[in-house]
């Protein structure tokens, strides 16, 4: 599947798919272990809910929580990539942060923010900004990978 392709998904299934997401509890880990998103449904469809929505958004924040900037940015590119945006995404922006870190990526201004991260979660966070307030809303945290090798 391409950038911004539609899907077999109706929009209310895509949204009732992404809810499942809307920044719930991950499990109940022990309060300094990190917290992964472990998937019970078929990553293809979570990337397909995802497509539809953010195609049909005006634009989106994305929040990536990882373990090292390598990590994160690598994330936030295949994130960008699958969303169709073009970005050159600098992990010189992380300036000294050392070990976990949070990146949020604004795709209307196409600006990055990088600050340390304590937090115990591993994952994205995609905030879709519309008009239509059926689709505003931040789902995840996601899998890092999600869109990695496609």
């Amino acid at each position: 599947m391409t950038a911004r392709q539609s899907t077999h998904l109706s929009v209310e299934e895509a949204l009732q798919l992404l809810k499942k997401f809307s920044c719930l509890a991950i499990g109940q880990s022990p309060r300094n272990a990190i917290a992964t998103v472990e998937l019970d449904i078929e990553p293809e469809q979570l990337r397909q809910a995802l497509l539809l929505i953010t195609s049909l958004s005006e634009w989106e924040n994305l929040g990536i929580c990882a373990d090292d900037a390598q990590q994160g940015f690598a994330a936030l590119s295949s994130y960008l990539n699958a969303l169709g945006y073009q970005a050159d995404c600098d992990p010189s922006v992380a300036g000294d942060i050392e070990g976990a870190i949070y990146i949020k990526f604004n795709t209307q201004k196409m600006s990055c923010y990088c600050d340390f991260y304590t937090g115990s979660y591993r994952g994205v966070l995609v905030s879709c900004q519309s008009d239509n307030d059926m689709l505003v809303g931040t789902y995840g945290h996601f899998p890092l990978d999600l869109f990695t090798n496609l």
